[in-house]
């Protein structure tokens, strides 16, 4: 027993072996080693050490009081639990892996079979070289290859614009910051399966353009290409560099080369660089609604290679933008004597403007639909879509369109290219009385641009609809200080506070701003219209706006739109013929289509052969 005690006294640590031998009662150390070791088989100081191997089980098991075993056993239990974890860890890390495996093959799969087809992103090219003139090719391979490969029917290949607004919106000035791995996850947001990534070189007369075909989602490398040329060669360079990544996509999908792939011509015909150059600066100058600049760019390239088509078609949509539609016109009559020129992407793209001017917003649907099918991810289609709803009065259709637009930039985690986004769908939800939906969008939109003018108004007519006159006033007064600053003259507030009045169903209101406008610009035939057309059309004073319209038709007795309103009073009054002769007149001189004017051109048409 006495030794026992000794033991536990020892695992407790707490005692030296001689003052462990003297409180358990033996006479001497000595003698307590002695007997400790005869009983146990170890001395009392390798046991104060911890050293318990070949100790009887039990003996520890009866010492029920002693420390030292429990740390013993802890010591056993964690390192169990630590094996045991770390056998759990495994398990779960090659579980994930394999797991990521199989996730990466469905998104794979998902990627590449929409419309049978494979995904693809190109990248901006890296200009390598110690010149800055070559900046223009990083967009200019860029845009050549991406106008080629759309070509194919085997591809699905993201356009410029939806490339170039994420890396706008993302803060991607530098393009040498765009490595591999940056350009795949950038493949991946815009749910693309592969993406070519490339830089520029030159080393004397040689110029070299590498590119790399990259999977999107395992970041793996499929095929790496090099061309070497002369720098006056450069766009035959992109030629054969496009069939090369045409083909070698083919087989990524296919696993063999198709035998009647397109030849390496050029899509955006320009035998000269400088051409080029101009052309890529009239673009950069376009995305930046700087349309002035941009036809002087697109005129210089023109004048260099007249074989340019694509500037042609930009000249004409950028004079549309200005509201120059006769020469929007005229300049899309000219694309089309080269029609043949163009890229699949860009002759559908040129059909919808061409329908903006010659067809109905049907028409242009229609083509905008098959930019879709080209690329789903161009938040633009779904906006200009979405436009031609508005214009047709189907809002209920034009929400889910301009949804989608936002939903795509959601999913990209930027806000919209411009707060027109957030316009355009607030206009929806208003007319078909979604006010709750309104305001929170409204909210959002304050979010991502913060005091945009464009929004104060939208706010005003949301709380004036909802019979907030205070919340309204305090926009509207925000408003009209905001359009001060920007130099808008006092009749222009008052015509924009009488369409304010007007979202707002407030005829009296809208009846009074028309009128304190034209008050502060008398002898301006525009103010008279929109007065004219207001009385007319909401059945106020159908001859006192006849009597306003006939005042502007004196000033410009060809404008179409002063016609229109001329022939819907007369309309109004009862006279059919009269006023279908008139309405038909506008519309053949109108430059672009206008769905108002062919809806009553329509009544005019049912209602005057019944008349004598």
């Amino acid at each position: 027993v006495r030794l026992e005690k000794a033991l536990e006294m020892l695992l407790k640590e707490e005692y030296t072996v001689s003052e462990v031998a003297y409180r358990t009662g033996f006479g001497s150390p000595a003698y307590f080693n002695k007997c400790f070791h005869e009983y146990f088989g170890h001395s009392p100081g390798k046991i104060k050490k911890g050293d318990l191997d070949n100790l009887d089980p039990d003996i520890l098991k009866k010492l029920n009081g002693s420390n030292k075993p429990d740390k013993i056993s802890e010591k056993l239990n964690l390192i169990n639990y630590a094996g045991l974890l770390f056998i759990i860890l495994v398990i779960m890390t090659v579980l994930y892996f394999i797991n990521n495996r199989i996730q990466m093959a469905e998104k794979n799969n998902e990627l590449a079979s929409a419309y049978n087809r494979v995904s693809i992103v190109v990248m901006p090219f890296q200009n390598l070289t110690s010149d800055t003139l070559w900046n223009v090719w990083q967009d200019g391979i860029q845009i050549n290859l991406i106008t080629s490969l759309s070509n194919s029917e085997e591809l699905k290949v993201r356009q410029i614009e939806t490339v170039k607004g994420f890396l706008k919106s993302k803060g991607y000035t530098s393009y040498l910051s765009i490595t591999s791995a940056l350009a795949s996850s950038i493949a991946r947001k815009l749910d693309a399966a592969v993406c070519v990534n490339g830089n520029i070189n030159l080393a004397g007369k040689i110029l070299r353009i590498n590119a790399q075909l990259i999977n999107s989602i395992t970041e793996e490398p499929l095929k790496s290409f090099q061309i070497d040329g002369s720098p006056e060669m450069i766009l035959k360079m992109i030629d054969s560099l496009s069939m090369l990544i045409n083909n070698s996509l083919i087989i990524f999908k296919l696993e063999k080369e198709r035998p009647d792939a397109l030849s390496g011509k050029h899509f955006v015909p320009a035998i000269s660089p400088e051409a080029y150059r101009y052309y890529i600066q009239g673009q950069t100058a376009f995305y930046k609604n700087d349309f002035s600049t941009a036809i002087e760019y697109y005129l210089h390239a023109l004048a260099i290679d007249s074989s340019l088509v694509g500037a042609i078609t930009n000249i004409s949509l950028s004079y549309y933008n200005q509201g120059s539609y006769t020469l929007g016109r005229e300049w899309i009559i000219k694309s089309q004597e080269k029609y043949g020129l163009l890229s699949l992407k860009d002759k559908i793209r040129n059909d919808a403007i061409y329908a903006m001017y010659f067809k109905t917003l049907n028409d242009r649907i229609r083509y905008l639909r098959q930019l879709i099918n080209l690329d789903d991810q161009n938040p633009m289609t779904y906006f200009n879509i979405g436009d031609c709803y508005m214009e047709m009065f189907e809002y209920d259709k034009a929400i889910p369109e301009f949804e989608k637009a936002l939903e795509i930039f959601h999913k990209w985690d930027i806000k919209p290219y411009w707060a027109a986004f957030y316009y355009e769908l607030g206009i929806s939800y208003h007319r078909t009385g979604q006010y709750k939906k309104e305001k929170k969008l409204y909210r959002k939109a304050d979010r991502d641009f913060p005091d945009d003018p464009g929004l104060l108004d939208q706010h005003a007519w949301l709380e004036l609809a909802m019979d907030d006159t205070a919340a309204a006033n305090r926009y509207l007064e925000k408003f009209i200080s905001v359009r001060k600053e920007e130099s808008w003259s006092e009749a222009r507030i008052a015509g924009y506070l009488a369409y304010v009045y007007s979202m707002a169903d407030m005829p009296e209101k809208e009846d009074e701003w028309h009128r304190k406008a034209l008050s502060l610009e008398p002898d301006n035939p525009d103010r008279m219209n929109y007065l004219a057309y207001f009385l007319i059309n909401k059945d106020r004073n159908v001859k006192e706006g006849l009597e306003l319209i006939d005042r502007a038709l004196e000033k410009e007795p060809d404008n179409y739109v002063f016609l229109h309103t001329k022939g819907w009073g007369l309309f109004k009054q009862g006279n059919y013929k009269e006023a279908l002769d008139l309405m038909e007149r506008s519309w053949d001189l109108r430059p672009v289509y206008s769905h108002g004017l062919y809806l009553h051109l329509e009544e005019a048409k049912k209602a005057a052969p019944g008349q004598n």
